[in-house]
């Protein structure tokens, strides 16, 4: 998969609140690049607790499920694109099927 943009995951983990996050938002940066998602299914095969909101929108729980990471999908073209990522909170603030 191509991701669109590794830099939103920088921007998060390098706020001195969220340094906690860098490891893991980099684990699955490079698990989802290696992956050839064609199908929800295929995501849910690896991440049994994402969620699918609507809109090509995948929720998927970061360091414990501490964060939360929003992803649109585009099977047909192998991209992610992050929307959104951020605290329990924040996530709670946004509704996941349009970010």
């Amino acid at each position: 998969m191509r991701i669109v943009s590794r830099a939103t995951l920088k921007e998060f983990w390098e706020q001195s609140s969220y340094s906690d996050s860098e490891q893991p938002l980099k684990a699955w940066y490079e698990e989802a690049k290696k992956a050839d998602w064609t199908s929800p299914q295929d995501i849910k095969d690896k991440y049994r607790n994402a969620s699918f909101v609507g809109n090509n929108r995948v929720v998927f729980n970061i360091h414990g499920n501490k964060y939360r990471l929003v992803v649109a999908v585009n099977y047909k073209f192998s991209m992610c694109y992050i929307r959104f990522v951020g605290s329990h909170q924040a996530y709670d603030k946004i509704d996941a099927a349009t970010i």
